[in-house]
């Protein structure tokens, strides 16, 4: 499809998220209108846009074949809502420029032919779908990542690891094969096939499992630890935190050209 032919995505919200989101659907020749309801807020959208956009070209991480003055054309804004859904082929409100994962979640209603057609919209701009059969509370992702935080966060309360080694547990250790398989695969490829993994560690993983515990009461003495850990690492300033992101958004960047390199 050439520009002309891809139509217009609306974006409601123009804050960090719904920014990111702008630049990934014109980075493939998508019109993109910027919905937010203070006329100052789409402005400073604009602006941080394009010099997000001018940053990654310079450092030849920005995604798609149009430079970014080629990109920022695409982008328009409104603040009147029912002017900016006329001719909108698809109305976003969620995540992000860096982490290709997008969840669709479809509601008991939604026609299986939206959900199929929002898949191969995610597709084209770049993103990796997945399709949820259902609704579910915190979606796949969230629930993943709290059972990781809950048994992260017990190890530190029995003291077991210091909060620094349990992100390096995590960093150094599951995190490096995490980013180019996911569990299964990395059971599968421990021992002759998933099967095998399965009838082979069975007792173990289950002896280690139902010891876990209660669900964590994120707060208390534990929380304090914790805190102070990440605080001493990066302070919890809007400059310093700003900062870390920055870094962490650059090696994402990084690691997302070498996953794309290595397929």
């Amino acid at each position: 499809m050439n520009r002309c032919e891809k139509g217009n995505i609306l974006i409601v919200g123009s804050g960090i998220v719904g920014r990111s989101w702008a630049m990934l659907f014109t980075s493939v020749g998508y019109r993109v209108i910027l919905h937010d309801t203070v006329h100052q807020q789409v402005t400073c959208a604009i602006e941080s846009i394009r010099q997000q956009m001018n940053e990654l070209e310079k450092n030849g991480n920005l995604r798609g074949t149009l430079k970014s003055s080629e990109q920022m054309l695409l982008i328009s804004t409104c603040i009147n809502l029912a002017q900016a859904v006329e001719g909108a082929i698809l109305i976003q409100v969620n995540p992000v420029y860096y982490i290709p994962l997008v969840e669709l979640v479809p509601h008991p209603e939604t026609h299986p032919s939206v959900l199929e057609q929002t898949y191969l919209l995610m597709k084209d701009i770049g993103q990796l779908p997945v399709k949820l059969t259902k609704e579910i509370d915190g979606f796949a992702l969230n629930r993943i990542q709290y059972a990781i935080i809950g048994e992260s966060w017990r190890l530190v309360k029995d003291g077991v690891l210091s909060p620094e080694d349990v992100d390096l547990v995590m960093s150094a250790g599951l995190g490096m094969r995490y980013t180019f398989m996911g569990p299964f695969e990395t059971a599968h490829l421990n021992a002759p096939g998933f099967k095998y993994y399965c009838e082979r560690y069975e007792a173990g993983i289950k002896r280690v499992l139902s010891s876990f515990g209660p669900v964590p009461e994120f707060s208390g003495e534990v929380m304090e630890k914790i805190n102070k850990a990440m605080s001493e690492k990066t302070p919890p300033d809007p400059e310093s935190l700003n900062a870390r992101r920055v870094q962490r958004d650059c090696h994402l960047m990084a690691l997302a050209k070498l996953k794309s390199d290595c397929k």
